[in-house]
């Protein structure tokens, strides 16, 4: 073979591994296009004309970032002027705040970190996979991206969700390791809701019996939530602002941070804490203490870079609870969560976002 013949044939050897390495490049940027929601075609409109008209951003940077209140679920075990003490830190950040954290809640670190691992798996998954109608054996719908009524990067919501009802985990039977993970973990969480909620209810003289009596263990619900980065984090969300319909959330959340709340009529940062798990109030038991306890409006931020995890438990009542304040003069209508959530669905599909517990007043 001539020098000339060889150096051909050592240059298309390079060439061939350069090939094969720009196609296992390829292989891997189309495998980890492919989970992501199609977010540019689906809101392509939405896009175009946010770039055209040059929108105002609707989250910008140097919000003040602040720690929750920290309570201390260990001091309920002590003396009972220690555990007075407690319930009472909760109910003042209830009124004050509407949210706060709680370490030594009983739930293990294994069990979260087990929790986060499978969350992971299921966002990983191929996006036409987890779009389909019986995604997991689960009611359509369960898995939601975007937002579809969204008519402005304003309302759009630049994240992905399974929302699963407690009552549809048994439809999990070929997913084991999800769904028993699930089930201990919604177990827990309930277990400290109901705690909790209780706890709170003695500073209002609510009965004893009140939750469990009104909120069975199916009742609740499970959203998991993946923000992916988004190019545009200062022009839009990774939740747009909303207030939670339930009694109590529970979320567990990762170190990177988004979640924000109005403070004062400001919003505000909330420095993550991946030790803590973080408690906010419902409009439901805004509703039942008489506008004593706050459900606050809160929102996630976009994150340019980095993904973000959180997984929140929705401590709900059964479908026909009729919700009515704990003391007259009421500030609120009495109403079944059935009426609630049909008054929801009326608002959102007219004016593309939840009205809440306005539509209650008297």
């Amino acid at each position: 073979m001539s020098l000339h013949c060889q150096k051909s044939a050592k240059g298309d050897k390079v060439n061939t591994h350069k090939f094969k390495a720009d196609i296992h490049q390829d292989r891997e940027d189309s495998e980890a296009m492919a989970i992501e929601p199609p977010f540019f075609e689906k809101y392509k409109a939405i896009l175009q004309s946010s770039a055209n008209e040059k929108e105002k951003p609707s989250t910008v940077e140097g919000f003040e970032e602040l720690e929750l209140p920290l309570i201390d679920l260990s001091h309920l075990n002590l003396g009972p002027l220690e555990r007075q003490e407690c319930i009472e830190k909760m109910g003042q950040a209830a009124i004050e705040w509407g949210f706060f954290q709680i370490v030594n809640h009983a739930v293990p670190d294994e069990l979260l970190n087990r929790l986060k691992q499978e969350q992971i798996k299921v966002f990983q998954q191929p996006f036409d996979k987890k779009s389909e109608n019986n995604f997991l054996n689960l009611s359509v719908q369960s898995y939601r991206w975007g937002n579809p009524l969204a008519t402005s990067l304003r309302n759009l919501s630049w994240s992905e969700a399974l929302h699963i009802s407690l009552k549809d985990i048994s439809k999990m039977d070929e997913y084991n390791k999800l769904r028993s993970t699930i089930e201990e973990y919604a177990e827990k969480a309930n277990f400290l809701a109901q705690r909790l909620a209780e706890y709170l209810a003695q500073n209002l003289g609510i009965k004893a019996n009140y939750f469990q009596e009104n909120c069975s263990p199916s009742s609740s619900s499970l959203r998991m939530n993946r923000y992916p980065p988004c190019p545009y984090p200062s022009m839009m969300f990774g939740i747009i602002p909303h207030t939670d319909t339930d009694f109590l959330t529970i979320v567990s959340q990762d170190q990177v941070g988004g979640l924000q709340l109005k403070r004062n009529g400001r919003w505000v940062s909330v420095k993550p804490n991946p030790k803590a798990l973080v408690v906010n109030i419902g409009d439901f038991y805004q509703a039942l203490s008489n506008g004593v306890y706050k459900s606050i409006t809160h929102r996630v931020i976009a994150n340019q870079e980095t993904e973000r995890y959180s997984a929140a438990y929705f401590y709900c009542p059964t479908y026909e609870t009729v919700i009515e304040s704990c003391s007259k003069p009421s500030l609120y209508k009495k109403f079944s969560f059935k009426e609630y959530r049909e008054q929801i669905q009326k608002d959102v599909k007219a004016t593309g976002d939840k009205v809440g517990l306005s539509r209650f007043l008297l």
